[in-house]
């Protein structure tokens, strides 16, 4: 198994890939759509989500461009590539049987 931190970037952009599915999103929007989707169990500083989105877009998992927010401001979209998609199909599946893996243990 990974180290804890690729366990925890691996799930980072698992979560940023499952967000971004649904169409282009700035990171805030990202962020605010992970809040309100776990109920706030999930928060994501953006500490860890801009370095995450950063990294995402040069490995070709991401593409973005400028545009307005719904607040008018200024804000870098972010959208999924094929190549993303295709991350999010595998990681998702490898995510969903460690969860598996840990209920298992935790339920016995």
């Amino acid at each position: 198994m990974g180290s804890r931190k690729s366990l925890l970037h691996g799930t980072l952009e698992t979560l940023v890939l499952k967000a971004l599915g649904e169409g282009p999103r700035h990171g805030y929007a990202i962020a605010r759509w992970l809040e309100e989707t776990t109920g706030d169990a999930i928060q994501v500083e953006e500490g860890s989500l801009y370095p995450a989105l950063y990294r995402m877009e040069k490995e070709g998992l991401l593409r973005s461009e400028w545009g307005l927010s719904e607040l008018e401001r200024r804000a870098k979209f972010y959208e999924l590539t094929e190549r993303g998609r295709a991350r999010f199909v595998q990681a998702s599946r490898d995510l969903l049987a460690f969860t598996r893996a840990v209920q298992a243990v935790l339920g016995s």
